[in-house]
This record gives structure tokens, sequence and C-alpha cells, in this order.
């Protein structure tokens, strides 16, 4: 089975932002969706394992910030390959707060705050279902998901409901043609595709990992 055809389905991408007592932590999910329309209900889905979703349970409200295709990629790295557990995911962007809930610093699309209403267990993962408080206008394209992955060349976090891992993704290995050479991100898993080696000043479009940090494969 091709699971890389679930990558068709139509997913964005965002950041999500929650108290964890004083401390603002966060992650980068890529599935929501109104359930309602009237006074709007929203459901997100974060890994069991994900800190973030332990701050939610605790805290009841947190945010959703829209990624735009031009949102600072180093956002994707430092909130979606680290834990907040023990890690400061705002330290080099900043944070502001907005109905009691820390939205990271920079341009996305839009920002929504929400209260969390019902947690739905998901074998690996959790559905929550949460009440839109308020929004906050942005600029710029949504980013979709496969725009993150055929043009960004990003990939899924573990703790992603859309991860794929490395030997299962055989359309990357068809995609590489010709006499380019591939180099993946240890930091983040970006996938560089070169003719020839990496220029000694490169740096990864995602994390900003330098050359030393990559991975011939």
């Amino acid at each position: 089975m091709d699971i890389t055809v679930l990558f068709k389905l139509t997913y964005g991408l965002y950041v999500v932002g929650a108290m964890d007592g004083e401390r603002p932590v966060g992650c980068i999910i890529n599935t929501c969706f109104q359930v309602t329309s009237q006074n709007p209900i929203l459901a997100i889905s974060l890994n069991k394992n994900n800190y973030t979703l332990d701050a939610i349970k605790r805290a009841g409200r947190f945010s959703l910030s829209i990624l735009a295709e031009d949102t600072n990629p180093a956002i994707i790295s430092s909130f979606g390959f680290c834990s907040s557990c023990d890690n400061d995911k705002y330290a080099d962007y900043g944070y502001d707060m907005t109905e009691g809930a820390p939205m990271v610093k920079g341009k996305f699309a839009g920002r929504l705050v929400l209260d969390a209403l019902n947690f739905v267990d998901n074998e690996t993962h959790v559905v929550v279902l949460a009440r839109l408080v308020d929004t906050v206008k942005g600029e710029g394209t949504p980013m979709t998901y496969d725009y993150y992955h055929r043009v960004v060349k990003g990939k899924a976090p573990k703790n992603a409901p859309t991860y794929v891992a490395e030997e299962e993704s055989k359309g990357d290995k068809a995609e590489s043609a010709g006499n380019k050479k591939r180099y993946k991100c240890d930091i983040c898993g970006y996938i560089a595709e070169v003719e020839g080696e990496l220029p000694a000043d490169y740096r990864c479009p995602l994390c900003r990992a330098p050359k030393e940090k990559f991975t011939a494969l």
C-alpha cells in the first residue's frame, strides 16, 4: 500500500499555542476543521505524546495560528521537530498574549483562540473539540500540506497523524531523477536535491542547520 497517497488529502499547517502554567508551549499540527457554523466548534488532532496536548488539558484555552506560504519556515522546524517539555520554542520569535492564549510572533494567514470542550481518544492521537472564542485577521495565502511537501519539501514529524517512515516513502525516490544527489537534514528531515555536493555555505531552508548537519542518501 502506498501511504503517500494520503498526502493528497486536503490539510493545512498550524501552530498550536497554550500556557503551561506561566510558560508558553506549542507545536505544529496539520489537522483542523470546522465542525459547526453558528457559535463555531472546531476540531484539531494531536499525538498523545505531544506535550502541548497535556498543556491544553490543563489550561483549557489555546491558540491556533494558520501558517501562510511566506511564514518564516524556521517556525515549522522550531515548533514541529522538538518538544516543548525541554525547549523554549518561542525564544527566537517572541509571542503575544491574546485572550489568555500565547501566539508566536510572525506573519500568519489568521489566528484563532479556542476553548477545549471535549477530548476524543483515537488510539495514537486525541481529537480536541473546541469552541471558537476570538479571531485575529492575518495576511497571506494559507499553506496547504501539499504545498509544504511539494514546494517547501518538508517532512511530517513523527507525532503527526500523516507521518510516514522513510522506508515507506516510495514517492520520494521516484522524484529524484537524473544526476541529482539527495541529502537529508538530521535536525528537521528536510530533503535537499542538488547537482553534486552541497555548497559550503548551504543552510537548511527550514531550520537553518548548516551543511554539516546533512547526511547523503
